[in-house]
């Protein structure tokens, strides 16, 4: 489990993935070679991983959340290959793990990603169902955080934590920016020197390009951490269909639940979309009854139990041996 010190680190790297050591030492009153220490230990023992993502709708591209169903003999090495494609994150084994679900990053051309998904994946009997549902509208997600993994700082500390960039023109896309986002996609840490090596950049070029996308969206940073270390033993996907005209309200409304780290709004039968984190199966159960059904616009919910996450936030994975277990 952590302590406070843990979750304070975690915490001021959500509010700016990218701030300096010293800088997150000063305010949490404690040495720069213990919070670079805490950092070390964390990745190593928590799966912790700053990572900078492109915002989807700045960068032109259209995300779909895939449910695969398969067989028992196939899931897992259907599962393995989703991981290995660099235009997928959130790849979950879920539903007694014969039930895969996938984010799939596409051009925003793309009407369908079904050629996407199934050109890199053997062609195999194992695979009964695939549904694709378009991500409409993020509620909660991205660049918010789940509150549960954000609640070490008090108000002071976080007001001289945030970043705030300074709003400045951007320039039209410009060579380098993919290598960029690519190195970033994999550390969200790296210092300039090495985001210089990666795009052929200066590192003053590198870090003011930096800047400029910080500045207005265009890219984020988000923190991949096992839930795990902070109680969290049950995990599960809520597909739910609720009144178009009740939409909205509901979203909103599920974005402001702790127990829950995604809402999305989504094509297809069901159309809104969540993921929640608990400590226990009888604490899903109080907030599937208690919560959810305070809401009388949710007409139908099913939920399906995530057994493993195979693949985080971002697409680039350092490591393709390691899987984590209790990632978001």
């Amino acid at each position: 489990m952590l302590d406070d010190l843990d979750r304070a680190l975690i915490h001021a790297l959500h509010l700016d993935g990218r701030a300096p050591f010293s800088r997150i030492a000063g305010v949490l009153g404690v040495s720069a070679q213990t919070v670079a220490r805490r950092y070390r230990r964390l990745r190593t023992e928590a799966g912790l991983r700053v990572v900078g993502l492109p915002d989807p709708h700045r960068a032109g591209r259209t995300q779909w959340l895939v449910r695969l169903t398969a067989s028992a003999r196939s899931a897992q090495d259907i599962a393995a290959a989703l991981v290995r494609r660099p235009d997928t994150s959130w790849v979950k084994l879920t539903s007694g793990g014969t039930e895969i679900t996938a984010v799939i990053h596409a051009p925003a051309e793309e009407a369908s990603p079904d050629s996407l998904l199934l050109r890199d994946i053997p062609r195999t009997g194992g695979i009964t169902a695939v549904s694709a549902h378009l991500l409409l509208h993020t509620y909660l997600g991205g660049s918010s955080n789940w509150r549960r993994s954000a609640q070490g700082l008090d108000e002071e500390q976080r007001a001289a934590l945030e970043y705030r960039g300074s709003i400045q023109a951007v320039r039209q896309p410009r060579s380098g920016d993919a290598e960029l986002l690519a190195a970033l996609e994999k550390d969200g840490r790296l210092g300039q020197g090495e985001l210089a090596r990666a795009t052929g950049w200066s590192p003053d070029t590198a870090a003011r390009r930096l800047a400029e996308l910080r500045s207005v969206g265009a890219l984020f940073f988000d923190v991949e951490i096992d839930a795990g270390m902070f109680g969290v033993r049950t995990r599960a996907l809520l597909w739910l269909s609720v009144r178009p005209a009740n939409l909205e309200e509901v979203g909103l409304a599920l974005a402001g639940h702790d127990e829950l780290a995604f809402v999305a709004a989504t094509t297809g039968p069901t159309n809104l979309v969540a993921q929640a984190l608990c400590r226990d199966p009888a604490d899903l159960h109080r907030y599937l009854t208690r919560r959810l059904g305070a809401l009388p616009a949710i007409r139908t919910l099913e939920t399906s139990p995530v057994l493993r996450t195979l693949k985080a936030a971002s697409p680039s994975l350092t490591d393709l041996a390691r899987v984590r277990r209790a990632s978001w």
